[in-house]
This record gives C-alpha cells, sequence and structure tokens, in this order.
C-alpha cells in the first residue's frame, strides 16, 4: 500500500487506502480505468470553429451601429413660401476592422442609403411609390461606405489606400462627417517635448469620368463623344497638438486643397460646368421678379449648382481642450478661405447672365459679389465623456452626457458645396446659423441625442447655392430649421 501511495498523484485514492476502503488491487483498477478515459479523450479530434478566421489576419473586430431618427425640415422663401419635411428614418451601419500581420490592417463598412452624404433611409418609402403596398422597403439596400487596406511600417508613418474614413483634422464646416474620401493618404506624426507634430495628405479621385476619350457617336448617349480627366481633391495638412499639462492642450493645423481635372468648357458634366449657386425656382437672388409676383417656375436647378471651378481652398482648424471641475470641455472652431473667390465670382455673374438671355429675358443678372469667399465656425463643447464623443456617436457611456454649440457662416464662393454637411444648412453656402445638440448615454452603447439648427440667408442679392436631395426644391432660402432626435445602439 505504501508503494502505490507514494506513485499515485490521485490524493483521494489516497485517503481510501489509508482508510482501508478501498484494498490496493481496487485502487489500482480504479487508477487504470480513469487512465484509458484520459487516453480516449486525448484522442479525440478537437471541435472546430464554424467561423473559419484566415491565419494571415491577427485580429477581427466587428462595429457599427443602428440608429432612429425623427426628423423635421423646415425652409422659408422670399417672398413669404414655406417647405416642411417631417419623417421617421433610420441607419444600419456594420463593418469588420482589424490588424493583419506585417503591420498592415483593413476595414469594410456596409451601410443602407447609396447618398455619400447621408446613410439615412425613410421609414414608409418604396422607389414605386404606393405600388409595393405598405412598409415599403425599396429604398434601402446594402452598399459599400468604407473599403480601406493600411500600412504602418514605422510608429511614425500610416499610409492609407481605398475608400477610407477621413483621415484628415478638419470640421463640418467643409467635410460633411458621412463622407469617406476615395484614394490614398499618408499621415506622419513625431512628438519633440511637449509638442505631437502631424502631417496628413490625401490624393482623393473625387469623380470618374471614364471613358476619359470617345469619338462621337462612338458610345450611346455620348452623340458628340467625350474628352475629359478624372477630378482629384489633393490636400496637404500640416500640424500640431501641444500639451501644456496634464488636462490643457491645443490642436491647429492648416490644409490647403487642390482640385485637378476641372475642365469649365465641358458643357454635359455638372462638376466641369461653371458654378453659378443661383435657383431658379424663385428667381436669382434679389435679382429675381419683384417680391409678391409669381416668379420665374423653371427647373429648380437650370443653373449649375455643382461646378469645382476656381476652388483653391485654405482651411484651419483649431481647438482648445481642459478640464472644468471633473468635466471635459472644448472650445473649437474652423477657418476657411477660397483663395480662388474672387474668380469664382466673376464666373457665376457672366454664367447666370448667358443663363438668363437664353431663358427668360425678363430676370435680371446681378453683379459679381467677389467680397462672398469666407466661412468660419467658432463653438463650445463640455460633457462627462472622455474625448467629447457622443454628439458625434464615437464613443458611449452610461449616464454619460455631453453639450455641444456652434455658430457658421458660410459665403457663396468659400467652399465646395458638394462637401457641404447634408442635415445642418442643408448643404448649402450663403447661409450663416447656430447649432446645438445634447446626447445622453442610457447605457454603455444605447445613446439619445437632440439636435436643433437655424440658419438664414447671408447676402440677398444671391442665392443658396448646393445642391442636396433632401429639399432640391427650394432656392434661395431665407430661413432654414433643423431637428433632429436620434436614438443609436453602437457596437
Amino acid at each position: 500500500m505504501k508503494g502505490f501511495c507514494d506513485s499515485s498523484s490521485d490524493p483521494l485514492l489516497n485517503l481510501l487506502l489509508k482508510k482501508g476502503v478501498l484494498s490496493e488491487e481496487e485502487a489500482q483498477a480504479v487508477k487504470a480505468e480513469a487512465e484509458a478515459g484520459r487516453t480516449n479523450l486525448s484522442e479525440m479530434p478537437p471541435i472546430e470553429s464554424k467561423w473559419k478566421i484566415s491565419k494571415a489576419l491577427k485580429s477581427v473586430e466587428l462595429f457599427g451601429d443602428v440608429r432612429l431618427r425623427f426628423e423635421d425640415r423646415e425652409a422659408k422663401t422670399p417672398p413669404g413660401g414655406r417647405l416642411e419635411i417631417q419623417r421617421a428614418r433610420y441607419s444600419v451601419r456594420l463593418g469588420l476592422r482589424g490588424d493583419a500581420f506585417d503591420n498592415f490592417y483593413y476595414g469594410v463598412r456596409a451601410e443602407m442609403a447609396a447618398n455619400p452624404r447621408s446613410p439615412w433611409v425613410t421609414f414608409g418609402t418604396s422607389t414605386s411609390g404606393n405600388y409595393q403596398g405598405p412598409f415599403g422597403k425599396s429604398t434601402a439596400g446594402v452598399n459599400i461606405g468604407q473599403a480601406f487596406i493600411g500600412w504602418r511600417p514605422a510608429n511614425w508613418l500610416d499610409i492609407t489606400v481605398g475608400k477610407m474614413p477621413n483621415p484628415l483634422y478638419t470640421t463640418p464646416l467643409v467635410w460633411d462627417t458621412d463622407l469617406n474620401p476615395e484614394g490614398a493618404a499618408e499621415r506622419f506624426k513625431r512628438t519633440v517635448g511637449q509638442a505631437d507634430f502631424f502631417a496628413t495628405f490625401g490624393q482623393f479621385l473625387y469623380a470618374d469620368f471614364n471613358p476619359n476619350y470617345a469619338s462621337p457617336n462612338l458610345v450611346s448617349g455620348l452623340s458628340l463623344g467625350q474628352n475629359t480627366d478624372n477630378i482629384f481633391l489633393i490636400a496637404w495638412q500640416a500640424g500640431l497638438t501641444y500639451h501644456f499639462t496634464t488636462n490643457i492642450s491645443a490642436k491647429a493645423a492648416a490644409t490647403l486643397y487642390h482640385y485637378m481635372g476641372v475642365h469649365t468648357n465641358d458643357s454635359s458634366l455638372g462638376f466641369n460646368k461653371l458654378y453659378v449657386g443661383e435657383g431658379a425656382f424663385l428667381g436669382p437672388g434679389a435679382g429675381g421678379p419683384p417680391e409678391g409676383s409669381a416668379g420665374f417656375t423653371g427647373s429648380a436647378f437650370a443653373n449649375n449648382q455643382s461646378g469645382l471651378n476656381h476652388l483653391l481652398i485654405l482651411e484651419i482648424p483649431a481647438q482648445l481642450d481642459f478640464k472644468l471641475g471633473s468635466l471635459d470641455a472644448r472650445l473649437f472652431g474652423d477657418v476657411a478661405y477660397n483663395l480662388e473667390g474672387e474668380d469664382r465670382a466673376e464666373d457665376a455673374a457672366t454664367a447666370y447672365a448667358e443663363y438668363i438671355s437664353l431663358n427668360n429675358g425678363t430676370l435680371k443678372p446681378f453683379s459679381a459679389q467677389k467680397q462672398d469667399r469666407m466661412a468660419y465656425q467658432a463653438g463650445f463643447a463640455i460633457g462627462s465623456a472622455a474625448n467629447l464623443g457622443m454628439v458625434s456617436g464615437t464613443t458611449s457611456r452610461k449616464n454619460a452626457w455631453e453639450f455641444r454649440s456652434y455658430w457658421q457662416h458660410v459665403e457663396q464662393y468659400a467652399l465646395d458645396p458638394n462637401l457641404l454637411d447634408s442635415d445642418f444648412m442643408e448643404g448649402r453656402g450663403n447661409l450663416e446659423g447656430i447649432y446645438a445638440a445634447a446626447a445622453y448615454g442610457f447605457t454603455d452603447n444605447v445613446i439619445g441625442t437632440v439636435r436643433y439648427g437655424y440658419a438664414r440667408r447671408i447676402n440677398d442679392r444671391l442665392g443658396t447655392g448646393g445642391n442636396n436631395q433632401d429639399i432640391p426644391q427650394i432656392n434661395p432660402m431665407q430661413r432654414y430649421n433643423l431637428l433632429l432626435l436620434d436614438l443609436t445602439l453602437r457596437f
């Protein structure tokens, strides 16, 4: 018995032997049976996961959100017109991202709506009106919102190609936050003392117009042929973040935007037409029919709202982060100036004069408003969640809250009208106003948000240029109100 106890690693068998409950032969039999069972288990094949992940991927993260929204938009026009939209909307964004070997990373995200400036779909609508019955779903789809591959060969360099989250430090003054630029971006960073220096360069394919060249009548719909270039948006950005103390830091950058491949002599492509920005629905700003008259009732956007001629934009965003007691606070702002704004204004006045001479000689042309070439934003944010991302939906925490507000002023020829935020100010120029938002975390991943915006026309001699799918019927807008109530589930 003593020999068995010394060799056995089972304390229960040892105890039973010492108490005389088992004989040594019985203990040996129990041990042999147990070892045989363990041997059989070890010979069984392991259970494989039914979700196979390539060994080339180091990590996979599921991310996205489900959002519900009530929306109320109201636009007022001279002389006393009014249009209002009330609707319930929903949005689903679902993606995968993670790291691969050799310092590569990746990301892909699907979205419901095809509009690059809005992932939202309206409840109760269908592409065929009422013919599909109630609760239509044909306006919803599956569209790729992001698809990118990145490489970080060193801690100071990051290169991304594909359809990517915006790599630039910017604000909604210049870029709609739903836009994901396509092309390539290179990011550099270096820390010197208390300063983190960074630089970002972007080469974005703005619009592809293939075929770049076609002989007349060679391609259906191109009876006159086509000779054009793809349009690229090139961005150069340099800036720094300076840490004064643990709780106080400042960030600023300067960005120059340049457009390549724009040809204003191409009459078939909106980006290549001269930007006018005036509205034919209610007349060209103050140069239209006199107040109280019926006005010109032709096409709402008979003159161009999306032209990219003479855009060379300098943007300078900045922020100051600090603590107010236990709360995070931020002062932020942005200034943008079109260095070719005077030429853009001249082109708009000339193009509109030609337009009315061909369509309706009773309308009056307007003089070039060369001074309308600047945009700016100034605001304040405070909250209990780190990094102040609850309003934008990038962070969430139970019982956390955030408040954010800013004043914004966008003159007619200051910015690219196709990049403007499609919610606040309806994606239009020549408007100024105030935006306010409050967010609260019901749980660690459910956020309730209230947003409100009010805007008014800046220069009554001009329309409110820009092309947005929500209220395309009105130009100019004299007043604009926006109310958004959101419920967001993040994952």
